[in-house]
């Protein structure tokens, strides 16, 4: 019989005549202090409590150990924390961190844990439409709960009512490299992937809409629009919206809607002959002081303009003349909003050029919150799972916004903040009064740290 053994893992140099040697035998440890925080957070937007009410559990009550609440929170947390895959979840539920989280710090059943491993999870994720008797899927979730939450957690972001909103729509890849459901080869984007549609207040997520790649780029916006709009108004009757979006949303269903429903728009145009023919005087102007200056130079027309047969009516469009270096740059909006209050100037460069922001909004949640990683077999796991990630990025903006607002990383990514404020290494000693969590006293952060929670603690 092998004799049992502490496993040290020794390094090759030593340090002033010592040995070092690694192993993982530290006990109740954690590299995720920092995400207590998250629980201030959430305590405050009440966001992994209202997740979970929008899924429907018909498990039997006495014979399970982990709640929705709980495996919500724990995938919401995860993401948030960097991880990414449900095996991670499978060690990590044993973190004394993540289990102060849920408020469950032992299991009540013999020989679980007290949190819920991959498995669990998992089942969570393929949540079905409807229960079909299987005794793998019992919980259900309700995809109009969770886009309505979306904007509910806007609303309650503003302290009053605005006079003004800007919403910004953008459609992105999201590559795929299995057999999903709904994939489709996409020419712009060179490969399989979905093409989810995202809505974005500023730096508050109103929607995050997974589709089909073989769609156009508007596709679905209205309906979306029509639900938020409406949940907007329904609290802010008078606020004034305006749409912002890239060429992909100029079409003429969309615009049309918009002026029905008096709400403005400043959309990006393609070019072509036409359009160009319109800002000739203005290009030859610029061409000339490029060419005497050896600067960029621009110019700008206003004029109102159709399309051939697309267009319903005609609308104003702002040109932008613009010659760089060696080559002519013509761009084009069109918009609903008149002269008086945006000119030309400043409508494309200080309104329209800021739907670039909308951008990084993107990046974070699927270079940092991993949006994109949609490898389940059906489009509504896959959906679910965008979901997750986006909440993820919700809680994150409230850290930012509340705990942070006048802090060195009262813009930091959700990458720095990650890394800054929640992957601090902690002891973690739990009594029975107390649990008692002992941080690095070398993080270079703690003043922040101990600011922000200080703001999110009830008062």
């Amino acid at each position: 019989m092998p004799t049992q053994c502490t496993v040290v893992s020794p390094c090759a140099k030593r340090i002033d005549g010592r040995q070092v040697a690694v192993d993982f035998d530290g006990g109740q440890i954690s590299s995720d202090a920092g995400a207590l925080l998250l629980r201030e957070v959430d305590r405050t937007l009440r966001l992994t409590e209202r997740v979970a009410a929008c899924f429907e559990d018909g498990r039997d009550p006495e014979l399970i150990e982990h709640t929705v609440h709980t495996l919500v929170m724990q995938r919401i947390v995860g993401i948030a924390l960097g991880y990414e895959d449900l095996n991670d979840h499978d060690q990590l539920r044993r973190d004394p961190v993540l289990a102060t989280l849920a408020g469950k710090l032992s299991a009540r059943r013999k020989g679980c844990e007290p949190l819920a491993g991959k498995s669990t999870l998992n089942r969570l994720e393929h949540a079905p439409d409807t229960k079909d008797g299987s005794r793998y899927h019992k919980i259900a979730h309700d995809p109009a709960a969770f886009e309505s939450l979306f904007v509910a957690c806007f609303i309650e972001a503003q302290e009053q009512a605005p006079d003004e909103i800007i919403l910004d729509l953008d459609a992105t890849d999201d590559p795929l490299h299995g057999q999903q459901e709904g994939r489709f080869f996409h020419g712009y984007y060179g490969g399989y992937c979905y093409l989810p549609l995202y809505i974005f207040c500023g730096r508050h997520l109103l929607a995050a809409k997974l589709r089909r790649a073989n769609t156009d780029a508007s596709a679905g916006s209205i309906d979306e629009l029509e639900r938020i709009v409406t949940q907007i108004r329904r609290h802010w009757p008078e606020v004034r919206i305006v749409l912002r979006a890239d060429s992909g949303f100029a079409r003429d269903a969309l615009m049309s809607w918009c002026e029905q429903t008096h709400i403005d728009f400043v959309f990006g145009l393609a070019k072509n002959d036409r359009l160009k023919a319109q800002i000739e005087t203005e290009m030859s102007q610029a061409q000339a002081e490029c060419t005497q200056t050896g600067k960029p130079a621009r110019r700008f027309r206003d004029f109102t303009y159709r399309t051939l047969d697309s267009w319903s009516c005609a609308r104003r469009v702002v040109g932008k003349a613009e010659q760089l270096p060696g080559k002519a740059n013509p761009r084009f909006i069109v918009t609903s909003l008149d002269a008086q209050r945006w000119p030309a100037r400043e409508l494309y460069e200080a309104l329209y050029c800021a739907r670039g922001e909308m951008e990084n909004r993107i990046k974070e949640c699927q270079l940092h919150l991993f949006a994109d990683r949609t490898s389940t077999a059906t489009m509504r796991a896959n959906q679910l799972r965008l979901w997750f990630a986006s909440f993820a990025y919700v809680m994150l903006e409230a850290l930012r916004r509340i705990g942070l607002a006048g802090t060195e990383l009262a813009e930091a990514t959700c990458e720095s903040l990650r890394l800054k404020l929640l992957k601090i290494g902690a002891r973690v000693k739990i009594s029975v009064r107390r649990i008692h969590v002992s941080m690095a006293s070398s993080h270079p952060f703690q003043t922040t740290w101990r600011l922000a929670q200080a703001r999110l603690a009830p008062g």
